[in-house]
């Protein structure tokens, strides 16, 4: 195979792989957008304006339920715009975009502290329930903190690697009241 065809065949390859969740149309309205079913894993879920489709953040534990050290949250997409399927993340949304950075801060409660590779201004914290046999992310919105539900990214414009992001709506559950809380952060 000749060098041109050779480098048009693996760019072709390079965007079919990388923009596979970035090229289909949406509405910029997230109340168009749907809301994946609460699992018993489900610790939070991401959505943003490229299309519907959709981040799950999961607890990952064993068969027997006891958590994943070594790698407590798994993340996948939910293929909303197509089939409905689920898929993991490649290697670039991974490093780059919606993977996770995760600590272990207490071997014996098993508790966690993590950020997103892509913005590590905000600390998120996975927790074990002192009451239920479950784990909870928690984030800090309007100085308090809060079980996270979910962050919608408003993203207008920019290129792949480098998107404008207006603006991060995060929403979550303060305990103590048992209300909804939002916080629109502008990066």
């Amino acid at each position: 195979m000749n060098l041109k065809i050779r480098s048009f065949f693996i760019l072709g390859i390079f965007f079919l792989l990388f923009t596979s969740f970035i090229n289909e149309p949406s509405g910029k309205d997230k109340k168009v957008f749907p809301k994946p079913e609460k699992t018993k894993n489900l610790l939070f879920y991401v959505q943003r304006t490229f299309n519907i489709n959709t981040l799950m953040y999961e607890i990952n534990t064993d068969d027997k339920g006891q958590i994943n050290i070594k790698e407590p949250i798994k993340i996948h997409w939910i293929n909303y715009a197509s089939d409905g399927s689920s898929e993991g993340l490649n290697y670039v949304q991974r490093k780059y975009a919606y993977g996770l950075e995760v600590k272990l801060t207490d071997a014996d409660k098993k508790s966690f502290v993590f950020n997103f590779v892509s913005y590590k201004k905000k600390q998120l914290y996975l927790i074990k329930s002192l009451t239920e046999n479950r784990y909870d992310a928690f984030i800090e919105i309007n100085h308090k903190l809060v079980i996270l539900n979910s962050i919608f990214i408003q993203i207008e414009g920019g290129t792949f690697w480098v998107p404008k992001v207006k603006y991060l709506e995060v929403t979550g559950k303060d305990v103590a009241k048992g209300e909804e809380v939002v916080e629109r952060i502008i990066p």
